[in-house]
């Protein structure tokens, strides 16, 4: 029996959506353990879209629990209207199919507040954050001032926490001639939907425990990609939270020791949403192209995802560093009307080559990328199961992909549909 870790080996959005979806077909479990609702996945299932920011995607599935981690940090509000829509959309959400972990973070109306001051004040240094209150609310978790879903259990605890953590905000606030934020009304907010929230919260790490006593699998569903890690990715252009594969176990208490098989989610080509060093971008028609063909627009935001050639130097580094055992190759078909497919396979910076992604900004912002150059297939791959069924020029580029990251490719994607996917190895039987 295997658990499984899901992770984007990019910048996000690289269908992680549908892989968890076709996967939770087999798993028992699906944990979120990281982000917020900053980060989005979509998944077709029989001619339905459904679109989930904090929700695992297990949840669609009957007789699936789905887990909210402790790494994740929560707008109680969002949440409630995504149950709300999921709902409306034939999907029963209770306590038996979904369950939250108590020391998860929560978002506050001044965290959203104060990603948007920092980005309005960042001028042409913005980030290109969501604006939904991420970055402000892991500060104050790893500033030991947050208010967690426990909080919402009574009146008194929520004040005390509240004077703490507002202390801190209003402090900022008065330096940035911004109103100061008042407790009351937030209190009587938070009060009035704790136990549509409260109902959910369980301890998830016992629950994990529990499960694995039980011999159940466990698939761990992160958000963004690896690129977007705190530490290992573009900084300062990533997000708030640790998305390798370790933060699956910081953020659901379930021991390391006990994750299997480490699944990365990797296009076909390359995308990004928001600022930050691309070194394989295509500012041109061929980038619209793949866009167009792609339908590269933010889950969440609904903005344009930036579009290039695959950067196989940054997927191999993100493969060491979350040590990925099989790769998921996704939206091959984008590539189908390309005459020529390039391969990013090293760089060039001031003139000297170099293997890596080096992690100073301005180096980052001036790597030349190193091609190396295929021919298209011209043809259809749209739809395809059999890896029989592909074009010879289509099964040539994804062995190069596959020779110079040296991982595996376990699967490949061929549309949005679940069953649209050439397997080649199952994480849960490997």
């Amino acid at each position: 029996m295997s658990n499984v870790v899901v992770v984007g080996s990019q910048w996000g959005d690289e269908g992680k959506g549908k892989i968890v979806d076709w996967l939770s077909e087999i798993a028992d479990v699906v944990v979120r353990f990281q982000g917020g609702h900053n980060a989005g996945h979509t998944l077709v299932i029989d001619g339905k879209t459904f679109k989930l920011k904090l929700l695992p995607s297990g949840i669609v599935r009957k007789d699936k629990v789905s887990i909210i981690g402790n790494g994740v940090v929560i707008d109680p509000w969002a949440l409630l209207d995504e149950i709300k829509e999921i709902k409306k959309n034939g999907v029963e959400v209770n306590e038996s199919n979904l369950i939250i972990a108590d020391t998860a973070t929560l978002i506050l109306p001044f965290h959203k507040e104060m990603d948007e001051i920092r980005e309005d004040n960042a001028g042409s240094s913005k980030i290109g954050t969501t604006r939904r209150g991420i970055g402000p609310a892991y500060e104050d978790k790893v500033g030991r001032r947050s208010i967690r879903v426990m909080d919402l259990r009574s009146r008194s605890n929520l004040e005390k926490r509240l004077a703490v953590i507002l202390e801190h905000h209003n402090a900022i606030r008065k330096g940035l001639k911004k109103n100061i934020y008042k407790s009351d009304e937030l209190i009587d907010s938070l009060l009035k939907i704790a136990p549509s929230i409260l109902k959910f919260s369980k301890p998830v790490w016992k629950i994990l425990h529990d499960f694995k006593g039980q011999n159940k699998k466990i698939l761990f569903e992160g958000a963004q990609g690896i690129l977007l890690d705190v530490d290992h990715g573009t900084y300062p252009y990533v997000t708030s939270s640790n998305t390798v594969a370790g933060s699956a176990s910081v953020g659901s208490g379930f021991s390391p020791r006990n994750l299997n098989y480490i699944l990365g989610i990797t296009k076909a080509y390359t995308t990004r949403v928001g600022s930050g060093p691309f070194p394989t971008e295509l500012n041109n028609d061929i980038g619209e192209l793949i866009g167009t063909r792609g339908h590269e627009f933010g889950t969440v935001t609904n903005r344009k995802r930036r579009c290039g050639w695959f950067d196989g130097v940054l997927v191999k580094q993100t493969a060491i560093i979350s040590g990925i055992n099989g790769i998921a190759l996704t939206k091959l078909d984008v590539l189908d009307t390309l005459k020529t497919i390039e391969l990013c396979v090293g760089y060039k910076l001031r003139g000297k080559t170099i293997d890596f992604f080096p992690s100073a900004t301005e180096d980052q912002f001036e790597v030349e990328p190193i091609y190396q150059t295929f021919e298209g297939w011209l043809s259809s791959t749209r739809g395809m199961r059999d890896y029989k069924e592909l074009p010879d020029k289509a099964k040539k580029y994804v062995a190069a992909i596959e020779d110079f990251i040296r991982v595996k490719i376990s699967s490949i994607s061929t549309s949005p549909e679940r069953l649209d996917t050439i397997l080649v190895e199952d994480p849960f039987k490997s």
